[in-house]
């Protein structure tokens, strides 16, 4: 795969993921903010990359995924919540919080999310979808 297919690829994975994420706030909270489907597509993305790795166990995977999950919503909670202003979301009443933007909670639910999540990326890595959208309709063979 070129670098133009690869980037296809992932610009596929980043979309899938930004909606996923923004319907899956939705139905878990009743609304979201357009920056979680950004952060979404940037979580999944980081996702799929795990998921490549033969060599980590299942569970290893979901817990670095989480990691990273927590990750970047600490640093664009900072960014939108604390330095715009916008208050997307406040974790302060949560046990264990962490400047309000993220939570022990919230981690641990990252663990459950990045098992579905690497599931998912797994099934889309081996699925014609992508593939066709990447290397495009006429150049599309089984």
């Amino acid at each position: 795969m070129n670098i133009r297919e690869k980037h296809k690829e992932y610009l596929a994975i980043y979309a899938v993921g930004g909606v996923g994420y923004y319907t899956l706030e939705i139905v878990w909270r009743g609304y979201s903010h357009w920056t979680m489907a950004l952060t979404g597509g940037f979580c999944f993305l980081l996702l799929y990359l795990l998921s490549a790795n033969s060599e980590i166990p299942l569970i290893t995977k979901c817990v670095i995924g989480a990691a990273e999950i927590t990750a970047v919503e600490f640093l664009v909670g900072c960014a939108v919540n604390i330095g715009l202003g916008w208050s997307v979301w406040d974790y302060s009443r949560h046990n264990y919080d962490f400047l309000g933007q993220i939570c022990l909670e919230y981690s641990l639910i990252w663990v459950i999310v990045s098992y579905f999540g690497i599931w998912l990326c797994q099934l889309l890595r081996g699925s014609d979808i992508i593939r066709e959208f990447v290397v495009g309709r006429d150049n599309f063979r089984d």
